[in-house]
């Protein structure tokens, strides 16, 4: 796809403008197809687009808005209340057709709940789903939803993104008839509470799909399925921990470079591998989750996020909007479900 356009929520996230803006001008550099439109303070925003390259600049149109979703705001505050935020004029950029994608590290449940009713559901799908990947030994990034959109789930919700993730894997990793298995307590047929053991057999005989089965916890990182499928409440907890778990290696790692003149020497010699250890544990490497089961695109990154990991984020949404997602999913789950409804 050319001339692509992708919408910023530029006062998103802890430091707003001065890592969205920077982020954007990168992504900039990279793809020259590209356009951008910030949303938000144009005051603050000019000020780092002066001192930019004159080309780029002139790829960046600016909505000029003063009105921010904060962090600690209830989604329904955002949905009545704050009409004019940056968050909301991003999202009405791609119901609008403006752009082809929106991106935002604000405030998660008013993102959520704003792209859902701004943007709508996909027919055949009940709810949205928030998915991101994980590192796994293989190399492979492994898919992981719901991550906290829908605290709990039915069976046929679980089913829906099951057939939203397996798209979702093919789209960015190119990856044919990516594996599908869904999250439980225990690999057997009879493990699970009632909901997860109907999801599982309506993927048994759903062939389009490369259901593998059940997988444990202790699996997700070992890349021998790419989707993996749970409600919100068991996501949410799967990534955060993970979050942490990485950060606690990464921590150690440094710490243990440092003692000792050997270990210091040793660290010199293999410093570009352990470079590469250090980026792939860390979650920023992945920063980008999808609201997916939507009529448009969105992407939220993390509120904290530096240059580096807000531009994983910008980059995934180009990524998405290229291969036109929610037609593939539209496409996909229209398929399926003829094939189940005769």
């Amino acid at each position: 796809m050319t001339n692509l356009t992708l919408a910023l929520d530029a006062m998103g996230g802890d430091h707003g403008p001065h890592v969205t803006v920077p982020a954007a001008l990168q992504a900039l550099r990279l793809n020259p197809d590209l356009k951008m439109i910030l949303v938000g303070d144009e005051s603050k925003i000019l000020p780092i687009l002066r001192s930019a390259d004159p080309e780029l600049s002139r790829r960046v149109s600016i909505i000029h808005t003063t009105e921010v979703v904060r962090m600690d705001d209830k989604p329904v505050h955002a949905l009545r209340k704050a009409k004019n935020s940056s968050m909301r004029l991003a999202i009405e950029q791609v119901r609008d057709g403006h752009a082809h994608a929106c991106v935002s590290a604000g405030n998660t449940g008013a993102l959520m709940a704003s792209a859902k009713v701004l943007l709508k559901t996909l027919p055949g799908v009940d709810r949205p789903a928030l998915v991101s990947c994980l590192p796994a030994v293989t190399g492979n990034p492994v898919y992981l939803l719901d991550l906290g959109a829908n605290v709990s789930c039915d069976y046929e919700t679980l089913f829906q993104f099951a057939v939203m993730g397996s798209v979702l894997c093919e789209a960015v990793e190119k990856k044919s008839r990516p594996k599908v298995a869904l999250l439980n307590v225990g690999i057997e047929e009879c493990k699970g509470n009632g909901d997860v053991q109907q999801a599982a057999q309506l993927l048994l005989h759903t062939p389009q799909l490369n259901y593998t089965g059940f997988i444990e916890g202790d699996e997700i990182y070992t890349g021998c399925v790419d989707v993996i499928v749970c409600d919100g409440f068991v996501g949410n907890i799967t990534l955060k921990t993970s979050e942490g778990i990485a950060r606690l290696l990464v921590h150690q790692l440094k710490q243990g470079l440092t003692q000792g003149w050997l270990i210091r020497l040793l660290a010199r010699v293999i410093s570009p591998r352990i470079q590469s250890v250090l980026k792939q544990m860390n979650p920023d490497h992945y920063n980008g989750a999808s609201l997916i089961g939507l009529r448009g695109i969105v992407v939220k990154s993390h509120g904290n996020a530096d240059q580096a990991a807000y531009l994983q984020a910008i980059n995934l949404a180009v990524t998405e909007a290229q291969r036109r997602l929610p037609e593939m999913i539209k496409d996909r789950l229209e398929s399926i479900l003829l094939d189940i409804n005769g």
